[in-house]
């Protein structure tokens, strides 16, 4: 839905459905609930997710244009797409696979070209459009030297200016203006705000510049300035909390470089301050316990008295509970952002809070997905019917941003 010059909805990862056909089902099982709750009287946006086979599914004429039939039908829209993840998402081991293929490969080209061809096919008239995607590869998967993880840099980055070429030429064409969006996350070859400067200005903006000189024969200033529209960043609130970086301090340093946000992802991980006592330090570890699962990577940064420890998996900080040096856990888990307190445990919500406040004093994006598709790994007693808890996440949002 549209806010001031924004555009608000949730990702739909957080239904099942790795096919169109079962995608689609979900879509229409709940989304007219949620815009009934939300928005009923103006349109209403989605934040759509495709696997791979959906995309190649979609791509087909017929099941296209059903899908636009129904958009109109519905009074909605989309506006933005969650191309990170490639393959199946539910009811199967996700973790590190997420990553899979990760820019290194044609087939995340491919993927994620063919996407920006259905957002061009679906968006609005004069309405911009993005897509985020993944921070270029898993970083524990090339740890053997520094050569190796240079090397993956470059050909990610070189892959990743196929898209690049391809969103300028749909644009000037007459086309929608869209942008690809990176992903920061914890142990991706980009996890912070630093490392997005330092890769934009170190592989993408020298390896851009004369490939795009060459193809439309802009100059330097102009094929930099078609770099940072077309890739910006997407920050997810998460995974920012999860490397302890203030909202205040990521958009102030994105402002200083004069780099671009294109979607802001709001999301909320889990986190506490781990107690001296052990009899207080084992209850904390046990709320944890709780949330550790077999699908999804549960990344834990834990601030410590003399810096941060990363650990890839919940099970990996479990198991070094002892480590008195450990102050506080943040651990990956997107859960509803809602809700600020778990028991003895408490998620980033304040760092949404903030986030959505410096929105309304300087609006800083376009485009606002909450993204909450742990779902179906909740705990039990944290489950609500699902249309039911994404609407009380929109509403919540919608109070945060004053609307």
């Amino acid at each position: 839905m549209q806010i001031a010059e924004s555009h608000l909805t949730y990702c739909t990862n957080i239904h099942p459905g790795e096919n169109w056909a079962a995608h689609f089902q979900q879509l229409q099982q709940h989304i007219p609930a949620i815009k009934a709750s939300i928005s009923p009287d103006k349109p209403f946006g989605i934040g759509l997710r495709l696997s791979n086979t959906a995309s190649l599914e979609l791509s087909k004429e017929p099941a296209l244009n059903a899908f636009k039939a129904w958009l109109q039908e519905q009074n909605c829209y989309v506006f933005t797409m969650n191309g990170f993840p490639y393959g199946g998402f539910h009811h199967t081991r996700v973790k590190d696979q997420v990553h899979t293929p990760d820019w290194t490969t044609t087939e995340r080209v491919d993927y994620t070209m063919r996407l920006f061809r259905l957002l061009a096919a679906l968006l609005p008239e004069g309405m911009e459009g993005g897509i985020s995607t993944a921070p270029l590869s898993y970083k524990l998967w090339h740890v053997r030297c520094e050569t190796e993880k240079e090397a993956v840099m470059e050909n990610a980055t070189l892959n990743m200016l196929q898209v690049v070429q391809q969103l300028v030429s749909i644009h000037r064409s007459g086309g929608p203006f869209m942008h690809l969006d990176i992903e920061p996350e914890p142990d991706g070859m980009l996890e912070n705000s630093q490392e997005y400067i330092r890769w934009f200005f170190d592989y993408l903006l020298p390896a851009a510049i004369p490939m795009l000189k060459d193809k439309f024969g802009f100059t330097d200033e102009e094929a930099a300035e078609k770099v940072k529209v077309h890739i910006q960043l997407c920050y997810d609130v998460c995974h920012f909390a999860l490397v302890y970086e203030s909202p205040a301090a990521v958009l102030e340093t994105m402002r200083q470089y004069g780099l671009r946000i294109g979607k802001l992802q709001i999301s909320a991980a889990l986190k506490a301050i781990l107690p001296e006592s052990t009899i207080d330090r084992e209850a904390v570890i046990n709320s944890f316990r709780t949330f550790n699962e077999p699908t999804y990577l549960h990344q834990v940064i834990a601030r410590t008295t003399t810096g941060y420890l990363h650990y890839p998996d919940l099970p990996e900080a479990i198991s070094d509970a002892d480590n008195i040096t450990v102050k506080e856990w943040r651990s990956h888990f997107h859960v509803p952002v809602f809700i600020d307190h778990y028991g003895l445990l408490s998620s980033t919500q304040t760092d949404i809070r903030e986030v959505l406040q410096l929105q309304v004093k300087e609006p800083f994006t376009r485009h606002l997905e909450i993204e909450t598709y742990t779902w179906d790994v909740l705990p039990a007693d944290l489950k609500l019917p699902m249309s039911q808890s994404v609407s009380r996440e929109l509403g919540w949002v919608l109070q945060q941003l004053e609307y």
